[in-house]
């Protein structure tokens, strides 16, 4: 029951995502504090990490190492940082769009569906309340 290239290609987008998230928001609340939206949504990007180095271990394959601590961007500002969110959870979403092409694995689809709405119902929205304070 072993993936195909398409599929370990896909898996490793989705985790190369979430982990750039998690260093960039990471970063953010070293960079400025334990500020909100940040702190709530770097746990829930390490759930998400989680979720999918699961999925790697499910079928095998050996998740990539995380490359982005220390080489995400810097932001100015709290708010810079929370319109960088706002694409950032875009982009996210537009990803899982295509990643659900890879595939017709049911536990693979399911958890690339549970993260692209996490990032669609609550990091956007989230993000978009902190841009609209600033």
């Amino acid at each position: 029951m072993s993936l195909n290239k398409a599929e370990r290609d896909a898996l490793t987008a989705a985790l190369d995502d979430e982990y750039k998230a998690h260093a960039t928001y990471a970063q953010v609340i070293d960079d400025f504090g334990a500020v909100r939206p940040f702190i709530n949504i770097v746990e829930a990007e390490a759930r998400h990490i989680a979720a999918l180095l699961t999925l790697f271990e499910r079928y095998g394959v050996t998740p990539p190492k995380n490359g982005w601590v220390g080489k995400v961007p810097r932001f100015a500002s709290i708010a810079d940082a929370c319109a960088a969110g706002v694409q950032a959870e875009i982009d996210n979403v537009a990803l899982y769009d295509r990643l659900f092409e890879s595939t017709q694995r049911p536990d693979v689809l399911q958890v690339y569906q549970a993260l692209r709405s996490a990032s669609l119902d609550r990091h956007l929205s989230a993000f978009q309340r902190c841009v609209q304070r600033s």
